[in-house]
């Protein structure tokens, strides 16, 4: 039985530190391309505790992500934006914890995208009670990017005004489909 699907889904990830627009991001290009994109799901978890968030809601959140982001890719539309990656929570976890659990390392030797966007910090800081680290957002960018280069995983940096960082992400993914 055909599904429509012929061809496999290419997955774009983006990453890089809070308050970098990724989310903004993600939105724009699910509805350039009419496809699906997959939100963070750290932001809703971490919104209905009633308590600080823990280093073991972590490994919770990346299960989560993963299941998130495997139901969406069945249903998206020959590409699927991924707002996050457990990229993202092993360098959320090794920088406010000094480590990263185990499991969340496992999972994420296991993901594949056939792109990463790599969010500059060249938009403003936006106060959020979840966003945590305002001056150190250079810094968690250079962990971003010497993390995707020991991966030798193709990404493109996004950066400067809004209609750059868009069409900047535009020419990187037509490169690839």
């Amino acid at each position: 039985m055909d599904t429509g699907k012929s061809a496999k889904v290419k997955k774009i990830a983006i990453v890089g530190p809070e308050c970098t627009g990724k989310t903004d991001l993600a939105r724009f290009l699910a509805l350039h391309y009419q496809t699906l994109w997959v939100p963070e799901f750290a932001r809703s978890y971490i919104e209905k505790l009633n308590r600080p968030y823990e280093k073991h809601d972590l490994t919770i959140i990346a299960k989560e992500q993963i299941r998130l982001e495997n139901e969406l890719e069945v249903k998206s539309n020959k590409l699927l934006i991924c707002d996050t990656t457990l990229l993202v929570i092993k360098i959320w976890s090794e920088f406010k914890y000094g480590d990263c659990d185990s499991e969340i390392l496992k999972e994420l030797s296991n993901q594949n995208y056939d792109l990463h966007l790599l969010t500059y910090i060249d938009i403003p800081w936006e106060e959020d009670p979840q966003r945590e680290h305002p001056n150190q957002r250079e810094r968690l960018f250079e962990l971003y990017k010497g993390e995707l280069i020991k991966l030798h995983t193709p990404f493109v940096e996004i950066r400067r005004e809004n209609h750059m960082r868009r069409s900047t992400a535009i020419q990187a993914i037509e490169k690839i489909l």
